[in-house]
């Protein structure tokens, strides 16, 4: 299983709400989750043959701002 993670801005549990439709609709997600308690705001992407820029584009579409996280 493949595990990536963005640095992102989705702050609450009213963003997880707006982003997760488009995050449902990337091929390879088994399931995500955000850390909303991190600074960072950790998006964790969890699957298979997953596309990072897709994921990026999905969050960017709902309206959020994402990057890939370097730890």
């Amino acid at each position: 299983m493949e595990i990536i993670q963005y640095k992102t801005n989705i702050h609450c549990n009213n963003c997880i709400r707006a982003v997760s439709g488009f995050l449902n609709e990337v091929e390879g997600i088994e399931s995500w989750e955000v850390d909303v308690e991190h600074s960072d705001k950790i998006l964790t992407i969890k699957g298979e043959n997953i596309n990072p820029e897709e994921v990026l584009e999905a969050v960017e579409d709902a309206g959020f701002d994402i990057e890939i996280f370097v730890k």
